[in-house]
């Protein structure tokens, strides 16, 4: 079934929007929602979403994975996530310390976050004061080694050494494991939903639009940045280089004379932007940037050879612009029903 919620009262309606979202919630697994902390730094129109029903029973795992989902995930835990495994065995306090994997996400991508969270069946999902976004805690043992399995021959970024790192950690501390470290993934990067993780964790749409002159000027660019080196001081640049590759754009250095300097690639020109909608037509994104994505491509679509530059066109160009990225006030959720689900 498909709810509008109107926001007349925005506490409420998320409270009803997420009454929608769980089912049941084991006591092991408390999510901690903060619903009015929801609406005091992001305030949206109206939400529509489906009714998508969570039950976050203990991890399990599973031989048989949707390779769409596993890499997807696997690219959105390389551009927004973290591998944390302890450097002690006891905190100052004493406290035994173990391993966590992070996953941040928007606050307005909060459905994505739940239905991640109900696909992998484990997790805590927390806000903490004073950020604008949640955070995926996995830490119990089911659900770390149910991660480090999904994501070990998939990676294809430096972060990979965390994963290693982890892997280090369980097998000393759980010597029946005997965990491999499998290398980092060479798969092209049209045969996966990997890229379109990264995408949904550092890729930026955009549109320029100059309205002097005879002719507006009008471009449609998609960005991804990444700082130059990751905190264990490993480059970024091989798989960044890959995929500005995969995309026929170069790679810039940027922010060189900052703390983290930082590399980007763009495309701008139709060539390139039509690789990024044939890949994305392929493995979507899901969070609110599919959004913004959608109401690109309807402007790049504007720019055919019968494109007239006439107030009526410019208009719509306008339009659509004023609804992306932070200017986005309704959020439609729909496109969630096409979500790639684990084959538990």
């Amino acid at each position: 079934k498909f709810y509008i919620v109107p926001a007349l009262n925005l506490a409420i309606c998320w409270e009803h929007f997420l009454n929608i979202f769980i089912e049941s919630q084991s006591a092991g697994n408390l999510i901690d929602l903060n619903l009015l902390g929801i609406i005091r730094e992001y305030t949206p129109e109206i939400i529509c979403c489906n009714s998508i029903l969570l039950n976050t029973s203990n991890c399990s795992n599973s031989s048989k994975k949707n390779y769409k989902f596993v890499s997807y995930l696997t690219g959105l835990i390389e551009g927004d996530g973290s591998i944390i495994v302890p450097k002690t065995e006891r905190s100052s306090k004493g406290k035994l310390n173990y391993p966590s994997i992070q996953i941040a996400f928007h606050l307005k991508d909060l459905p994505l976050a739940l239905l991640i969270q109900k696909n992998l069946e484990c997790g805590s999902l927390i806000r903490k004061k004073g950020l604008n976004g949640y955070t995926l805690y996995i830490k119990d043992q089911k659900g770390i080694l149910n991660l480090v399995n999904l994501l070990n021959g998939n990676m294809k970024t430096p972060k990979i050494n965390s994963l290693y790192n982890l892997i280090d950690w369980l097998n000393k501390n759980k010597p029946n494991l005997n965990l491999t470290k499998l290398p980092l993934n060479s798969d092209s990067l049209n045969n996966d939903a990997w890229l379109s993780g990264i995408i949904e964790s550092d890729g930026h749409f955009s549109v320029r639009t100059t309205m002097t002159g005879k002719y507006p000027k009008i471009e449609c660019k998609f960005e991804l940045s990444q700082r130059q080196k990751d905190h264990l001081g490993y480059s970024n640049e091989l798989f960044l280089a890959n995929i500005a590759n995969f995309l026929k754009v170069s790679l810039k250095n940027t922010r060189e004379n900052t703390p983290h300097p930082q590399y980007r690639l763009r495309t701008m020109s139709l060539e390139t932007n039509l690789i990024i909608i044939n890949y994305l037509n392929e493995y979507p994104l899901f969070g609110s940037k599919y959004l913004d994505y959608i109401n690109w491509k309807e402007i790049l679509k504007l720019f055919n050879p019968k494109f007239k530059y006439s107030q009526e066109n410019i208009e719509k160009v306008l339009d659509l612009k004023s609804e992306m990225n932070d200017k986005r006030t309704i959020f439609t959720w729909n496109h969630l029903n096409n979500f790639y689900n684990l084959d538990y």
